[in-house]
């Protein structure tokens, strides 16, 4: 009895176990984001962490420079104050008077007034307040080549999805083909005019297209995934492409030509002539660390023993102020701002060379990739000719499959180029707008 009584528990409790442990009920899944190549554009230009921080230094140099400025202007301030004062006689003159106490107090002042001050002459201030101003500059280059750059990033990955999709696409056609082939030798050999090598070459064939189908799949997959991180959106959120892979033409631009013009719009230069501007105010500082500085301070308060009882009182000081020795301090910083200047020069010169080097390689490739996606089309018109046929050939009986398999081959091959050479034409185009300053012009507008 008692073990019948034991059994009935354990199954209670596993029973009670299962229903705690069942799975609820799941959250539905988040909706696709369908985003064409400039939705995707947008969004990374609005949530890339990259592009907000960019944004964030231009707010920051915008304050750097209002508090350079506050130093060119006028300071004021107000005091309120009531001290108690309690003096020892022999400190405060130097020796104990007879006669008269060791002490004097405690009392009370009380002090309400207002104080000023401004710097009359100081070329100093003056000058870090204007390399404030090239610092705002060099800040905003540095967001617009930012900006650039995410630009860049997130249209080549669009353009890698879009190239993944087309291999999905091709992978399913040949897959359909394969089929099709199979399907047809099997029947040639049901009905005794085919052999069973040729149904078996046909299905090795389709069974290595259904193997690249899977592979292409997989890099869609991965290729989305990337998209979704430069787009900082919920990873859980899958994404679906607009646009499909599409030729554009694009005039012909003399290298020349591209090259001044990329000199004129690239955000890299601009932010490096801006911090040359910056290290030549900065030696310029540093020379005028000699010159006298004029600066004036006032004082007016109201001064008592008690409210009641309080006085005006003011004081007024000008000072001149010039110095004598540094100890090297004004030579070493004036040494430092041209070595700045100096490598910064050579940036310029490297940066000139490569923005010309982008130009011209981005020009060589642009032209090169559309002539190979003439070619490629043409190329692809050709196997599927070849395949239709070989596909008659088969079916009549006048050859075996191997001029079928050997067509699918071309076919796919000749898919696989077309694919490429699209891809290579979009992304040279892409790679042109960069190194001539214009991603967001052209991919954003």
């Amino acid at each position: 009895m008692n073990r019948k009584l034991l059994i009935l528990t354990l199954l209670l409790a596993g029973t009670t176990l299962a229903q705690d442990t069942a799975p609820g009920p799941r959250p539905p899944a988040p909706d696709s984001l369908k985003l064409t190549l400039r939705d995707a554009v947008a969004l990374a230009l609005k949530q890339n962490p990259m592009v907000i921080l960019a944004s964030l230094g231009v707010s920051q140099s915008e304050q750097e420079r209002l508090i350079a400025r506050s130093a060119l202007l006028p300071q004021a301030s107000g005091n309120v104050s009531e001290t108690v004062h309690r003096l020892n006689l022999a400190t405060a003159i130097g020796f104990k008077f007879p006669g008269f106490p060791e002490h004097v107090g405690p009392y009370y002042v009380f002090q309400m007034g207002a104080g000023f001050n401004a710097a009359v002459f100081d070329l100093t201030l003056w000058r870090r307040y204007r390399s404030s101003r090239f610092g705002i500059d060099a800040s905003r280059a540095h967001e617009i080549t930012t900006r650039e750059e995410s630009v860049l990033l997130v249209v080549s990955q669009y353009l890698g999805s879009q190239r993944a999709a087309a291999d999905v696409q091709a992978a399913e056609s040949r897959v359909s083909l394969a089929q099709a082939l199979y399907d047809q030798a099997a029947d040639l050999q049901k009905n005794g005019v085919g052999t069973g090598i040729d149904t078996l070459r046909a299905n090795v064939e389709l069974q290595n297209e259904k193997q690249r189908l899977i592979v292409a799949r997989t890099q869609l997959e991965t290729s989305l995934f990337g998209l979704a991180r430069l787009l900082n959106v919920d990873p859980h959120r899958p994404i679906q492409l607009a646009d499909q892979a599409s030729f554009s033409e694009t005039p012909s631009a003399a290298p020349d030509q591209t090259i001044e013009r990329a000199y004129n719009t690239r955000p890299e230069l601009r932010q490096l002539l801006a911090q040359e501007e910056r290290a030549t105010l900065d030696l310029q500082t540093a020379a005028d660390e000699r010159l006298p500085k004029l600066t004036l301070n006032a004082l007016w308060v109201e001064q008592g023993l008690a409210p009641t009882s309080a006085i005006p009182v003011y004081q007024y000081v000008a000072s001149l102020d010039f110095p004598l020795f540094t100890g090297g301090r004004i030579q070493a910083q004036r040494a430092q701002a041209s070595l700045a200047i100096r490598q910064l020069k050579q940036q310029e010169q490297d940066l000139r060379n490569r923005i010309a080097l982008e130009v011209k390689t981005a020009v060589a490739q642009v032209e090169a990739a559309r002539g190979e996606v003439t070619v490629a089309n043409l190329g692809v018109d050709l196997a599927q000719q070849e395949v239709q046929q070989a596909r008659d050939r088969f079916q009549a009986g006048v050859a075996n499959n191997i001029e079928v398999v050997s067509a699918q081959d071309a076919l796919s091959r000749a898919n696989d180029n077309q694919i490429d050479a699209l891809y290579r034409y979009n992304q040279a185009r892409a790679d042109l707008a960069h190194a001539t300053g214009q991603m967001e012009s052209l991919y954003a507008r």
